[in-house]
């Protein structure tokens, strides 16, 4: 299938691709749109099943980070890098270096950072070849706590929207992915009186979540019909779909991952079951806003920004519900308005 045919493709700016023989790179960068500025977003190293699962992907991450970028209020446009391969077995510090070759083959138009699969410290080998690299280490660092921050505060505003309740104590939340995000995700939750439901491909995540938090462990595919309160996904994207969509008896889906609905018309499916859905984008935004500071970096200022994801939410479940139409589709409108107000 020809680039410009794939559903994934909206226009974009420019997708590269990248290989480097020596050392196994296999990369693919997509800048989606720098209306607002040089295209930001993380680079995601993953052991796609095949290339074009990897454009898809890689594609459909780009556009979510103009949109993000957008909504949060950031000078900056989107975009988003994927490594193929498995990331607890090709790494090696001239992968990275050979990334960071390929990201500054763009001249600036695009800066990475990190992502699933990607530590602080395989940024920091991409840095030494190019100075297109954010969440470095003695700056902004990992990004991951703030990520988690304001998936919680989205959790406590969808709460109180959908369920009249200030507090989080006794609900309960099954959260689906262990990693740096859902770790910190569950230890804000659990010491906010929730209940947990988690499940992961790693069991060592898993043992350690049910030892720290008391949290009850299911199996992978288990999780969609928990009875609780919020769905939480935060692994991969596209979890929302036809084999679960129908499944799900939480009121409430809000979690750190990107892309959770696997098409639009899912969002529609969750409208008229009357379930919240709170827009990955938006509620996900953390670890961006905390990268936006690293020039001159300041937590202080970082977290009070990444406080503002609970007001951009209420106003997002306030408008949706008055027009009756998914929150997806009012988080798209208000970024497209952003980027247009931009380009006038």
């Amino acid at each position: 299938m020809a680039l410009f045919d794939l559903p994934s493709f909206d226009n974009h700016e420019q997708v590269s691709f990248f290989t480097d023989e020596a050392t196994g790179l296999k990369s693919i960068i997509a800048i989606h749109d720098t209306t607002l500025g040089p295209a930001v977003g993380g680079c995601r190293m993953w052991n796609y099943a095949s290339d074009e699962e990897a454009l898809t992907d890689v594609l459909r991450l780009s556009r979510g980070m103009t949109y993000k970028n957008a909504v949060a209020g950031l000078k900056m446009g989107g975009g988003k890098s994927v490594i193929i391969g498995d990331a607890r077995t090709d790494k090696t510090p001239e992968l990275f270096k050979a990334f960071g070759r390929a990201v500054h083959n763009l001249g600036g138009r695009y800066y990475s950072a990190e992502d699933v699969g990607i530590t602080t410290q395989d940024i920091m080998y991409a840095n030494q070849e190019t100075p297109y690299m954010a969440g470095l280490e003695g700056k902004s660092g990992d990004p991951s706590p703030f990520t988690a921050l304001g998936t919680f505060l989205g959790i406590k505003a969808a709460v109180k929207f959908q369920l009249g309740k200030d507090s989080l104590t006794g609900i309960r939340v099954a959260i689906q992915g262990l990693g740096h995000v859902g770790y910190y995700l569950c230890k804000h939750l659990h010491n906010a009186g929730a209940k947990l439901v988690v499940t992961d491909l790693n069991p060592e995540s898993l043992a350690r979540v049910a030892k720290e938090f008391n949290a009850t462990v299911v199996g992978l595919d288990e999780i969609y019909s928990q009875d609780v309160d919020v769905y939480a996904p935060c692994a991969l994207g596209a979890t929302i779909n036809d084999q679960t969509v129908h499944t799900f008896k939480a009121s409430i889906i809000a979690g750190c991952a990107n892309n959770q609905l696997a098409e639009v018309r899912h969002g529609d499916i969750l409208l008229e079951k009357g379930i919240l859905y709170t827009p990955d984008y938006v509620i996900n935004a953390g670890g961006i806003i905390n990268v936006s500071f690293e020039s001159d970096y300041c937590a202080k200022k970082s977290t009070e920004k990444v406080e503002g994801i609970y007001d951009t939410l209420m106003d997002i479940f306030k408008t949706a519900s008055s027009r009756n139409i998914q929150t997806a589709h009012v988080a798209d409108q208000l970024a497209r308005e952003i980027i247009a107000k931009h380009k006038a």
